[in-house]
């Protein structure tokens, strides 16, 4: 059989807008509406600050960088826009996959269709391309790489990328394979910032968008990277995922035909994905039953181990999270804002929010217990039980999360939730956004996406 880069090279080299269906370009233009909102939400926060004087040291360049009024070369370009799309973890997940496809997919689209001259259509379709093959690279680990220590974001979105940007610098099957090859050596991100909540998780996308640009333009080169870099001895998954289970070829089922990017599930809440499932339950036991966080005794929620070890571990440390990051990946922190404050937006995770006396009060009377007929990673479940001072036991199980593609968020709460993000004239630049491909140039594209 054809090696597995030489397949999704093949598939990418002939694929045009032309070929991708209407409502899959029409789903894409949304969630590229999704994370041009989130990108411009992050822009006034510290780790934005930080990562726009850290770029700036790398090079100038000229190309413009989304939500900003910075001009960079294009890797530093991509890089920053990767950050701040993924930065409020408020970006979108491929569930199965458990990484967030868009965060590098778009940067490096623009930023490789500005370099290489290309038009907007080109742009969406290697988006889209980006995207696919992100969704197959990531899925095949069936939850693996967490359990492994490493964020998929960092790891499949590398190799997605990797595809946008070689198909966007006119590279064949071949060059968009070896691509693929080289990147594989590059793709990584660790899951050791949950310890803590330190800012290296905002970065990953960043670097998988930079090694995916560098990657394709070594492949062009003719630089040689190892053929079976997915399957092989010690290739993709036989070193990243350790004892779990897989099997590479599934990367390949249905390619064409059934597409993932359809599965993508676009965020509620600023928050790690995991903790959406209790978040909506809470939220829902609350107004149902009219309860007042004094009411409560005691919360138990039911999770998956894998997403337990993310956000409910070491579980003391989980009750008093130490900045905003910290509090994203915190099961208890999440459940005491939501009954506190009856709502999970940025303004949970602000500097107030964390000093919280009564959010942290909440949180200290959170349990986790084990959910065995939790979906993870098709669904991530989660069920929640609070015990009221009266006696009252509520229970609620949400059993596929909201914005999941069995439960998706609509075209027009995705508008919605843009409003929000994007703030003043939020208008004009959705409207620029949802007619991305219509035409045009990506060059007049990206300078409309710029601050100012």
């Amino acid at each position: 059989m054809p090696a597995i880069a030489d397949v999704l090279g093949d598939f990418a080299a002939r694929t045009t807008a032309q070929h991708i269906p209407d409502e899959v370009l029409e789903r894409a233009r949304h969630l590229a509406l999704d994370s041009v909102g989130v990108a411009f939400a992050a822009t006034e926060h510290d780790f934005a600050r930080n990562a726009r004087r850290a770029v700036a040291e790398l090079g100038p360049g000229e190309q413009p960088v989304l939500g900003l009024p910075d001009r960079l070369a294009p890797r530093e370009a991509a890089m920053l826009g990767a950050i701040l799309v993924h930065g409020l973890d408020f970006d979108d997940t491929h569930m199965p996959a458990v990484t967030h496809v868009s965060a590098s997919a778009l940067p490096v689209s623009i930023a490789a269709a500005i370099k290489h001259g290309r038009s907007a259509e080109e742009l969406l379709a290697a988006y889209v391309l980006g995207v696919e093959i992100s969704a197959r690279v990531g899925k095949v680990a069936r939850g693996g790489f967490h359990a492994a220590g490493f964020h998929p974001t960092g790891v499949a979105g590398a190799f997605g990328s990797a595809v946008s940007a070689a198909k966007l610098a006119g590279a064949g099957a071949d060059g968009i394979a070896e691509s693929q090859r080289i990147v594989g050596s590059m793709a990584s991100g660790l899951l050791e910032f949950l310890a803590d909540g330190a800012w290296t998780k905002r970065l990953h996308p960043g670097w998988a968008a930079n090694s995916a640009i560098t990657a394709a333009t070594f492949a062009a080169t003719g630089w040689p990277g190892p053929p079976e870099v997915y399957e092989g001895r010690y290739g993709l998954y036989a070193t990243h995922l350790q004892t779990s289970e897989w099997d590479a070829q599934d990367a390949l089922d249905g390619l064409g035909e059934r597409w993932e990017l359809l599965d993508t599930a676009v965020k509620p809440y600023p928050s790690c994905h995991f903790t959406h499932a209790f978040a909506d339950a809470i939220l829902a036991l609350r107004e149902s039953a009219g309860i007042e966080a004094s009411e409560v005794d005691s919360v138990r929620c039911r999770i998956h181990e894998t997403p337990a070890a993310a956000v409910c571990d070491p579980i003391e440390r989980k009750r008093r999270p130490q900045d905003d990051y910290d509090a994203k990946f915190s099961l208890p922190f999440i459940a005491g804002a939501c009954l506190a404050r009856g709502r999970l937006t940025l303004a949970e995770f602000a500097a107030d929010s964390l000093a919280d006396p009564e959010i942290l009060r909440l949180a200290q009377l959170v349990e986790i217990a084990d959910d065995p007929e939790s979906r993870f990673p098709q669904a991530y479940s989660g069920e929640v039980e609070i015990l009221l001072r009266d006696g009252r036991k509520l229970t609620r199980r949400e059993d596929v999360n909201r914005g999941h593609a069995e439960r998706p968020l609509t075209h027009e709460d995705i508008r919605a939730k843009f409003t929000d993000n994007f703030g003043a004239d939020a208008k004009d630049t959705m409207r620029h956004v949802l007619a991305l491909g219509n035409g045009g140039s990506a060059s007049e594209f990206a300078e409309a996406l710029r601050a100012g």
